[in-house]
């Protein structure tokens, strides 16, 4: 099966550089100046694209392979699909990005699907930094694809010596942990940038992982989706590591300092989306509500604290 990545971000970019091992890998970028001109993404320094990495701006020739890898960040996504006029059909687009669509509620697979109900959309997610895959170090990642018989062709293709997948049908899990980790770790980065310990963030991991579980059930998801890689996997890598962007962010807010608008933090735009289906809904989502709040300027460290330490006292 043929391959394209589509964005030359960080991930993108790693996700090729790893690919190349089985065989040529398609990158497509808006602006390849800097790739060409350096051999290497000014997203992801000091790794250069191997020879087998073809480069294109032209996204129709991008598209003709069968796999085609969506790794651009989550309130993109629409519109890169919208731009794309040939037909799909046959193909399997794989999101690897994490987020909630804040124009319609809807996570990548759902994104995809919408767009292009001729191909089989799947989910590439779980615990991995960019430069943990282009270094070559070991990482295992859930894809998760409805269809389990081109979920398996997929697998075969996309897995290489140090990247292991994990195959799952649950596509509304995969995608769900994926997002609502990152609004976790922006209240574990701020719990922690405003200096109120590792068991302050040790206890909002816990119960952030119970409202992810529990908003993921009312959606249809599985139980042990959330508490493999997608989910509790991913919560611990990004809640704890400054690597992660969303971890930065609520280490900054927590810390009263500016934050480069420039980096893009998927659980900003998450936690307002969650927010929002809360109210709808009617589900507790306190963490969800607070990390909108502060993410918005509306509320501080202080005041969220004050908030999820008041609420009522109630059963684990």
């Amino acid at each position: 099966m043929s391959v394209s990545v589509l964005g030359a971000g960080a991930f993108g970019t790693a996700l090729a550089i790893s690919l190349a091992q089985n065989g040529p890998v398609t990158l497509w970028a808006r602006d390849i100046s800097d790739l060409l001109a350096t051999g290497e993404s000014p997203k992801l320094p000091g790794h250069k694209l191997p020879q087998n990495i073809q480069i294109t701006q032209d996204l129709d020739r991008a598209v003709t392979n069968d796999v085609l890898l969506f790794s651009t960040p989550m309130q993109s996504l629409s519109g890169l699909l919208n731009r794309i006029n040939s037909d799909l059909t046959d193909k399997a687009l794989v999101a690897c990005c994490k987020g909630v669509d804040l124009r319609t509620g809807r996570g990548p697979v759902g994104i995809l699907s919408a767009a292009k109900p001729d191909a089989t959309a799947a989910i590439l997610t779980g615990p991995s930094f960019a430069d943990d895959i282009a270094r070559g170090l070991p990482t295992a990642l859930t894809l998760a694809c409805s269809d389990d018989d081109m979920g398996k062709q997929v697998q075969h293709r996309l897995a290489t010596p140090n990247l292991r997948l994990y195959r799952s049908t649950d596509t509304i899990g995969a995608e769900l942990g994926g997002a609502l980790k990152n609004v976790m770790a922006i209240a574990c980065g701020a719990a922690i940038g405003a200096g109120l310990g590792d068991s302050a963030r040790a206890a909002l991991m816990t119960r952030g992982f119970a409202e992810m579980t529990r908003f993921a059930a009312a959606q249809g998801a599985r139980p042990e989706t959330m508490a493999g890689l997608s989910g509790l996997g991913d919560l611990a890598l990004t809640c704890t590591s400054e690597l992660s962007r969303n971890y930065r962010l609520g280490l900054s807010l927590g810390r009263k300092q500016a934050f480069d608008p420039a980096i893009t933090v998927e659980g900003a735009a998450t936690a307002q989306a969650m927010d929002r289906i809360a109210i709808d809904t009617g589900l507790s989502l306190p963490i969800c509500h607070a990390v909108a709040a502060l993410t918005q300027g509306r509320v501080t460290v202080d005041d969220v604290m004050t908030q999820l330490l008041s609420r009522p006292l109630k059963e684990e």
